[in-house]
């Protein structure tokens, strides 16, 4: 695994200093060559065991070994450090768009490792065998959530989708062994859902939460918890990389149940098709 995918993916468990290092990192690799540990520590401001002990904590002997592995990783012209290097564009918007694709790109990869084939797999499972799948998200949330409820409906699965938390506690009310709750919240704060999820466990149901990939007290009622991992520095496109990557997720979660049932694949046929009647007609 490339040492900047993977200092992408552990960010949000790291401690606060770490994170500086890491943003340095991320931000610096094809400067790295030139930084010694002690230089590193001297411009975050840290101690220089802080540097080492960050690269034990990823799995390396010591600070030499990261900075090999991130020196590698930022010369090969194919690799995962490419997107560190500015882009190269005839005109500013195309470096922008180059730009932001990348982003983009690194959010969906780090997201995708730290979600395991297998936890994909048993959330499918969970959506084949429920009754029910209840849906909700709150604010920017209910984007995804409503798209999300729309592609199971069109696949034949009996879908809840609500947009008010109140709503949704009386309505999981009806929530029966394996029945299946995705609540989507990107910090996992909101009492009201954790109440909703609690309610759902307690019903003998399965809670999967759609969350940032940092300890919260949603991810705690979660049975299938769904990590997201997208960072940036500048507060209108970090947003941009979560959704994206939150969106990736799901398409992945869809095309598997498309993929893995003829029955569900053969629902949105019909359905694809009689939308298409009413449009043409």
């Amino acid at each position: 695994m490339s040492p900047l995918l993977r200092i992408r993916a552990e960010r949000d468990r790291m401690s606060a200093i770490e994170r500086r290092v890491a943003d340095f990192l991320l931000e610096n690799a094809h400067l790295l060559r030139d930084y010694s540990s002690q230089q590193l520590a001297s411009a975050l401001g840290i101690s220089q065991s802080s540097v080492v002990k960050f690269s034990q904590k990823l799995g390396y002997k010591g600070y030499p070994d990261l900075k090999y592995s991130i020196v590698q990783a930022a010369a090969r012209p194919d690799g995962e450090a490419a997107a560190d290097v500015a882009p190269t564009a005839t005109h500013p918007l195309g470096a922008l768009a180059d730009a932001l694709w990348e982003l983009k790109s690194q959010a969906e990869a780090a997201t995708r490792l730290i979600n395991s084939p297998e936890q994909i797999d048993a959330i499918a499972r969970a959506i084949r065998q429920a009754g029910k799948v209840y849906v909700i998200g709150l604010g920017e949330d209910g984007i995804p959530a409503r798209a999300f409820a729309t592609r199971l409906s069109m696949l034949g699965v009996l879908t809840v989708h609500y947009v008010d938390a109140a709503l949704m506690q009386a309505g999981v009310c009806n929530a029966v062994d394996d029945d299946v709750l995705f609540v989507f919240s990107e910090h996992g704060q909101q009492p009201t859902l954790c109440q909703i999820a609690r309610r759902v466990r307690e019903r003998g149901g399965h809670v999967v939460t759609v969350t940032r990939h940092t300890p919260n007290p949603l991810r705690a009622h979660a049975a299938l918890p769904l990590l997201i991992s997208a960072h940036d520095g500048r507060r209108h496109v970090e947003p941009l990389l979560y959704q994206s990557a939150v969106l990736h997720l799901l398409d992945l979660i869809f095309v598997l149940l498309c993929e893995t049932s003829d029955g569900h694949r053969r629902t949105l046929d019909e359905n694809l098709d009689h939308m298409q009647d009413l449009l043409d007609g």
